[in-house]
């Protein structure tokens, strides 16, 4: 069983910052891709970032200059730094793995249970 957990959400004013984790845990053989998604009420759950296992990042165009995505490969986790947060971040985060659970096996999708950031005053 493998399990993507999130950490970090919660309530900031606009112009502050949060940090979410995601700590990847279980039988897994090895991690590819990690990222970060969002979905707001009643939108589309869209990218937010993404990072290769060799560091290669990109970002959704509303965030760049303002989130950053870094991953720590020892601890299986992926982190999501946000800065001058705005109101529109307001959304709940998901956090998403491309992985591989035993050696030669495929590569597979997995996703966080999803955690809430919320930006307002």
């Amino acid at each position: 069983q493998v399990q993507l957990v999130e950490s970090g959400g919660g309530l900031v004013q606009p112009g502050g910052s949060l940090r979410l984790s995601c700590a990847a845990s279980g039988s897994i053989f090895s991690i590819n891709a990690m990222a970060w998604y969002r979905q707001a009420p009643g939108k589309e759950r869209e990218l937010v970032a993404h990072i290769s296992n060799s560091d290669n990042t990109n970002y959704g165009d509303s965030v760049k200059g303002r989130f950053t995505i870094f991953r720590d490969n020892a601890k299986r986790t992926v982190y999501l730094q946000m800065n001058s947060l705005r109101p529109e971040d307001m959304a709940v985060y998901y956090c998403y793995a491309d992985l591989r659970r035993v050696f030669g096996g495929a590569v597979l999708p997995y996703w966080g249970q999803g955690i809430q950031v919320t930006v307002s005053s």
